[in-house]
């Protein structure tokens, strides 16, 4: 059986990211994807970014990837932008917008947000119709271009690890590494069954939750000079989501 860690939203967290890495190693999986959003909102995109790039057999564009990489001159995302430089920018444009693959007979689909739009929104509670439509075709560029819906689907996006079955098919959520808003440990998921094999066989979905030195992290942000300190504090603290 192959096992995969999907991760996704570590938003420059770069300690809940390592933490999270030595439990995957720990667990001996070699094979890591990323669903997005490793810039934004923490001290240290640049150090995930670079980090990610290195472990991570795929990452995925997130919408805070996407839009921290465009030009935006607002003095909170230049902040970023500086941090990321010309390289880092460029690295953060040229990511796909899903993968595809076959896991024990599974059509596969994993992206940040929706198939269609890094920035449609799907939560854990919403309306059925809206958590159908994970299932079409992507649009975003990506591997494996395959005109059939998926019959399993994993996201990023609103940091909350959910799992749900319907219509024969199955949706999860892996949850956030560096933001979470469920609970305040870091989350990622596991996808385990026949990599690559259209025949059907037996696979798995399972959620790991990550304790990290949360006071650690903090301390990091604040000698930084970050836009969005206090918000980010009080997310990593009290897993609830705050305006930024």
């Amino acid at each position: 059986m192959d096992r995969i860690a999907v991760i996704s939203d570590i938003h420059g967290n770069l300690t809940a990211l390592e933490a999270v890495l030595d439990d995957i190693r720990q667990r001996g999986i070699r094979r890591i994807i990323c669903l997005g959003d490793l810039v934004g909102k923490g001290p240290r995109s640049v150090e995930v970014l670079y980090r990610c790039m290195e472990v991570c057999e795929t990452v995925v564009q997130g919408n805070w990837d996407d839009f921290v990489s465009r030009d935006n001159f607002e003095p909170s995302v230049l902040w970023y932008r500086n941090q990321l430089g010309r390289e880092g920018l460029l690295l953060l444009q040229g990511l796909p917008g899903q993968t595809t693959f076959f896991l024990s007979g599974q059509l596969v689909r994993l992206f940040h947000a929706h198939p269609t739009s890094l920035f449609k929104r799907v939560y854990f509670n919403g309306a059925i119709g809206q958590k159908e439509s994970m299932f079409e075709p992507p649009t975003l560029p990506g591997t494996l271009a395959i005109p059939q819906v998926s019959d399993l689907v994993g996201y990023g996006d609103i940091h909350h690890a959910y799992i749900e079955s319907f219509s024969m098919k199955t949706l999860f959520n892996c949850g956030s590494v560096g933001n979470p808003l469920d609970l305040t440990q870091a989350s990622y998921a596991i996808l385990e069954g026949k990599l690559g094999s259209c025949n059907d066989a037996p696979y798995s979905i399972s959620f790991c939750r990550v304790q990290y030195d949360i006071e650690r992290e903090i301390r990091i942000a604040s000698e930084s000079g970050m836009p969005f300190l206090e918000p980010y504090v009080r997310e990593l603290r009290t897993a609830r989501y705050s305006r930024y």
